[in-house]
């Protein structure tokens, strides 16, 4: 089956047919969908959003590019929602230094830290996994993670380098892969799509945004590329797509325990 591991079905572009794209994506074989929150402020959104679809399971957690929008406060905010609610891992969280440069905008990198590392530690309490937004900071990712050690996670959109894919695999990561890599000139990601262990790797799509090279530049993302995505990667690698599906499903599981629970449970179709 198909599993998104990373999915803003909350986000108002998916205002207007939420709950049909919610269902098509089912029915088109995609199993589960993790959608993380972004900031306090939508937090009940996609709490009620997978309270209603069964299948899409929720990540709570203050994302490095709304931090400028958080107080301190909502750290313990966050706790009082992981204590009351029921999600499967914290995020999305992380570092940001590809829009926000350490050197020009330095007050808010120290912002980016404290409220990553934080998260971090609200993850260890509660030993949930976490869901990483790394983008042109993944030595520093590295050295929270190893200073405030978590039980693992995915690391969502990876674009870094394979030893630094190796590092995150050994504390415990999964590596997510979605439609970056359908471009041609993504010649990286895709050499990382090709030479890492499937055992490494998850399925997502980032919806609405990171859109596949099928769509229009400007287009719509969504959980029903999910399928073509993994036959992509079942390409590139040289497999039979069922090899994909059935790996990538297996590691979502292994990396978000609690989204197995949800999975592979009997549920009724809304």
């Amino acid at each position: 089956m198909l599993i998104d591991t990373h999915c803003h079905l909350d986000a108002s572009e998916f205002d207007l047919d939420r709950d049909y794209i919610a269902l098509l994506a089912k029915r088109q074989g995609v199993a589960g969908i993790v959608v993380p929150a972004v900031e306090r402020a939508n937090f009940d959104s996609v709490i009620s959003l997978c309270t209603k679809h069964q299948h899409c399971a929720y990540a709570l957690g203050i994302h490095p590019m709304y931090v400028d929008r958080a107080i301190d406060r909502d750290i313990e905010i966050l706790i009082d929602y992981i204590k009351s609610s029921n999600p499967i891992a914290v995020g999305e969280i992380g570092l940001d230094y590809f829009k926000y440069k350490p050197k020009v905008n330095p007050s808010h990198i120290e912002r980016q830290i404290f409220f990553f590392t934080e998260q971090l530690k609200v993850a260890q309490q509660f030993k949930l996994p976490v869901l990483l937004h790394v983008r042109g900071a993944i030595d520093d990712v590295l050295k929270y993670l190893r200073r405030h050690t978590v039980v693992g996670g995915i690391a969502h959109a990876f674009n870094g380098s394979l030893q630094q894919a190796e590092q995150l695999i050994a504390l415990g990561f999964k590596l997510g892969f979605g439609g970056a890599m359908t471009y041609g000139r993504a010649l990286k990601i895709r050499e990382l799509a090709i030479k890492l262990p499937l055992e490494a790797i998850v399925l997502e799509t980032d919806a609405p945004d990171m859109p596949p090279e099928w769509l229009d530049a400007d287009g719509r993302n969504s959980p029903l590329e999910l399928a073509k995505i993994a036959q992509f990667l079942a390409d590139l690698r040289q497999v039979n797509v069922a090899q994909v599906l059935t790996a990538t499903e297996f590691n979502a599981y292994e990396a978000l325990p609690k989204l197995a629970e949800l999975c592979t449970s009997p549920k009724v179709l809304h």
